[in-house]
């Protein structure tokens, strides 16, 4: 904002190395960059909200490393190709499984499940990243990177090209496999001279025809999951990069992998990427966060029975990124109230905001030091819980002039994605799919007993509340952002 801050020096940005299993500073690779590249969706199904925990993650980190003060470069990718149902190296693509099962085209299937997956990522308030890198744009290139690696690293079989992972060193470092600390899931497959060699390159079968596939010096077919990754990484944000991130089961299996076709085609010990961070699972224990159960726990879920979307990135950022995360809809709702207070706290706050943000003015010592606070927290591997409580201390201290405190919790807001401020007036009313009122039916009921209230005639305004509430509606009088309902 515009106020005037006494220099103080900021702390030095630290994140958790899942390749060291240790905390690092930040140092770029580019002077004042920051380049980050996460595994995106496969787009064969709509995202669970397990899915889109990884990515709230990856949006904080992002808005972290422009609140650093770093020029971001952020990558996604989307799979529309090559990934199988397991993580081995038989059976079928997700996305011809997908089509075949809907009778429908798999470029139909990829560009429906995509849109409602960019459809969650707008409701998250997940900043658009640089490069949205669709991996069937990148098979020439995937090719070209298979080749270069194949004669030293990779093997042939009647079923595709595969890499020998005794070919690079240390494979599986950052799973750790082979330790006490593994969670290594990978099983022998018949064929492969080693239980961990990976496909480059999976061959059309004889006597099928995929909707996806290509020639390529091995026969037509197409590429293994794994090689994406690493053929759009390089090609976007170069290597070596900074940060690639995903969630904890990529660490496993899939990270590993691209880990080793990046050292073949380096011809060195080099990951590709310098930090490789990872979020925890979300843990919903009906067993509803699988995918393969079918009915499975979705964004829109959420909404439809009257959640705010950011409710749900609110409980995110409760806990660390690197601890399991468990759902219930009892914490969302909570998560829900306390999005609401500091929502109502913002409002109070907000002409102050408007009127006072561009003044020059100095800053009291208390508000540089919960400033200092925040960036501390933020700054030790994203302590978003601790962040939390300092926005809440900063609304809290009524003794501070009111356009310090809105300057400061606005910042706050843009860093944590929460949007305290900010497009507070197009923000949705939500309401579940099930409710048999309509939203204008509300609104009416709603001006009569404000006007009731307004003329002391409580008599009328309670029995409008109890019409309400028989409707299913939750009053909650002195909303100042007019947000005074939710369907139950």
């Amino acid at each position: 904002m515009g106020a005037v801050m006494t220099e103080t020096p900021a702390p030095p940005l630290k994140l958790f190395n899942s390749l060291t299993r240790s905390l690092e500073e930040f140092v770029p690779v580019h002077p004042g960059e920051a380049r980050v590249y996460s595994c995106g969706p496969t787009v064969y199904n709509y995202p669970h909200i397990g899915n889109m925990r990884a990515y709230v993650f990856a949006d904080t980190l992002g808005r972290t490393l422009s609140f650093k003060g770093y020029k971001l470069t952020h990558v996604i990718n989307i799979t529309d190709v090559g990934h199988l149902t397991d993580d081995a190296d038989a059976g079928e693509d997700k996305l011809e499984k997908a089509a075949a099962e809907k009778a429908q085209s798999i470029w139909d299937i990829a560009r429906h499940y995509t849109e409602a997956y960019w459809a969650d990522v707008k409701a998250l308030n997940i900043r658009q990243p640089a490069h949205w890198s669709i991996a069937t744009d990148y098979v020439p290139q995937m090719i070209e990177f298979a080749k270069a690696i194949a004669d030293k690293h990779c093997y042939e079989l009647a079923s595709g090209l595969y890499f020998d992972t005794t070919t690079v060193a240390d494979y599986g470092r950052l799973a750790r496999h082979g330790t006490d600390e593994g969670e290594s899931r990978i099983d022998p497959v018949d064929g492969k001279r080693h239980a961990a060699d990976f496909a480059i390159w999976r061959k059309t079968p004889p006597g099928e025809t995929r909707q996806m596939e290509w020639d390529s010096p091995w026969g037509r077919g197409a590429p293994g999951w794994h090689l994406e990754c690493s053929v759009m990484s390089e090609a976007l944000l170069g290597f070596p990069f900074d940060i690639h991130t995903g969630g904890i089961d990529h660490r496993e299996i899939h990270h590993p992998n691209e880990i080793a076709q990046n050292q073949a085609h380096s011809c060195s010990d080099a990951s590709g990427a310098r930090f490789w961070m990872h979020n925890n699972f979300l843990v919903e224990r009906s067993g509803k966060m699988s995918k393969s159960a079918g009915e499975f726990l979705r964004l829109q879920l959420l909404i439809d029975k009257g959640y705010h979307p950011l409710a749900y990135r609110l409980m995110c950022l409760q806990a660390h990124y690197r601890s399991e995360l468990e759902f219930s809809w009892e914490g969302l709702g909570a998560a829900l109230t306390r999005l609401k207070r500091l929502r109502y706290a913002a409002a109070a706050l907000e002409c102050e905001l408007e009127c006072y943000s561009r003044q020059e003015r100095p800053i009291s010592a208390e508000i540089l030091a919960l400033r200092s606070e925040f960036d501390e927290a933020m700054s030790n591997d994203l302590n978003t819980p601790q962040a939390l409580t300092i926005v809440e201390r900063t609304f809290a201290a009524k003794h501070l002039e009111r356009w310090e405190r809105a300057d400061a919790v606005a910042d706050f807001g843009e860093v944590l994605g929460l949007k305290f401020f900010y497009d507070i007036a197009t923000l949705p009313r939500v309401r579940p799919k099930t409710a048999t009122i309509t939203e204008a039916e509300i609104e009416a009921i709603l001006a009569r007993r404000k006007e009731a209230r307004a003329a002391k005639d409580f008599v009328t305004s309670d029995k409008l509340r109890d019409e309400l509430i028989a409707a299913g509606v939750e009053v909650m009088d002195g909303d100042p952002l007019g947000w005074d309902w939710r369907l139950e």
